[in-house]
């Protein structure tokens, strides 16, 4: 006959113990969101991003002023048609305190849509590479030091604008390669600062700053165009990186066991979050199971889809507001299917998604220069097939579970 049996006071104690132990590892304790350590890192992520793209977008408004027109047709008709007149029916000519504030230039569509495609080509050199070094020398140094020279070389267009179109473009090649350090780099930092089940959050808070970049750019690049002319957009921006820039030094650390400023219980909840999580330094990545991963494709296709930009305004607002559903999809995806591998990944995604702002102001031009009438409508068409491909590719592929060629693999030794 079966008999129970029962643990004496000592053992039961020691039962218990153990077993609030396990509690606290696998169910830490939330300490409150509100002014946190871990989302004042986010915050200020979030003005990194907002001055990195403000910076990539304000050359998109100052064309404008700097070609002074706004009608790509003048480029291809020397006649005087379709130029605005005034009452009298006298053509208006340029008012007088444009040319006084800012020089003005001769560039054809295709030379603007080199201008505008120079700076993708930085991004798919550093995207990838950023987020690894990021990963192994600190998010600190690889975000603050490029947003530092990204900032820096925004302040210098206006000068290499006068010097000559190869200047201009050098300058902007460079700055692609600081910009998307930043945005490739930063990524690294929710390894350390970011528990598994808020990251999608913390991602989503930092992202935002783009979308508000490009945002405060189109709003106000205009008016500073017209009222102080078209370098001072340059200037303003460039001095708005400077200073976030000194901000990042100042409150930025890549952990936050040396963060000087976290309280206690903080620190202890991020770090036995992050412990559920099993890490291996000493095992490589394995590349030739990425470049079969159908999500890891399905990631980098939604990533370049997306980035491609309906001649209607409202259908036109309309899909740059869904557009940002994205942000808390498939740019943060790598961090559920490949936690471990994420920083690299997640910039060999959008390195790879950095191909679009070189491919499309380039082919753009070149539909345009064909057909200056309808060629918007191509372009429009293009874009549209290039983003439903690579949905329905993300729709089909796409995963949110842990991949097996990024799960931890124990190592024995004979």
């Amino acid at each position: 006959m079966a008999t129970k049996t029962e643990l004496s006071p000592t053992a039961r104690d020691s039962k218990n113990a153990q077993d609030m132990q396990v509690d606290e590892v696998l169910i830490p304790r939330k300490v409150p969101s509100l002014c946190s350590a871990r989302y004042g890192i986010a915050l200020v992520l979030h003005f990194c991003n907002f001055t990195t793209i403000a910076q990539n977008v304000i050359m998109n408004i100052t064309m404008v002023a700097m070609v002074n027109s706004t009608s790509p047709q003048s480029q291809f008709n020397g006649s005087s048609e379709g130029l605005p007149v005034d009452s009298f029916g006298n053509l208006n000519k340029a008012p007088e305190s444009l040319s006084a504030k800012a020089p003005v230039y001769d560039w054809s569509p295709q030379i603007q849509g080199i201008i505008f495609g120079a700076v993708g080509y930085g991004g798919i050199l550093t995207m990838a590479p950023s987020g690894y070094l990021a990963g192994r020398v600190g998010t600190k140094r690889v975000v603050g030091i490029s947003l530092f020279a990204t900032s820096f070389l925004t302040l210098c267009i206006p000068l290499a604008a006068d010097f000559g179109i190869v200047f201009l473009i050098v300058t902007r090649i460079v700055q692609g390669l600081s910009q998307c350090s930043v945005i490739g780099g930063q990524f690294a930092i929710w390894e350390k600062w970011g528990p598994p089940h808020e990251r999608s959050r913390l991602c989503s808070i930092a992202l935002s700053g783009m979308l508000l970049g490009c945002f405060s750019a189109i709003l106000i690049g205009g008016f500073i165009s017209e009222t102080l002319g078209w370098p001072f957009v340059f200037y303003i921006f460039g001095g708005v990186g400077c200073v976030c820039c000194l901000l990042w030094f100042i409150v930025i650390y890549d952990d936050p066991t040396s963060y000087p400023w976290i309280s206690t219980s903080e620190k202890e909840y991020i770090t036995s979050s992050l412990k559920q999580q099993v890490r291996s330094s000493q095992q490589p990545l394995p590349i030739k199971a990425v470049l079969r991963s159908l999500p890891i494709w399905s990631i980098c296709l939604g990533c370049f889809s997306h980035q491609c930009y309906i001649t209607a305004t409202a259908l036109l607002t309309l899909s740059c507001a869904l557009s940002t559903l994205c942000q808390s999809g498939i740019y943060i995806n790598v961090l559920d299917i490949a936690p471990r591998h994420s920083s690299f990944l997640m910039g060999a995604s959008r390195g790879f998604s950095s191909m679009a702002p070189v491919i499309v102001p380039t082919v753009s031009g070149f539909l345009l220069s064909q057909d200056p009438e309808f060629g918007w409508r191509n372009v429009f068409f293009l874009l549209f097939a290039i983003n439903l491909s690579g949905l329905i590719f993300y729709l089909i592929f796409g995963e949110a579970d842990v991949q097996d060629w990024a799960k931890e693999r124990k190592l024995t030794r004979l």
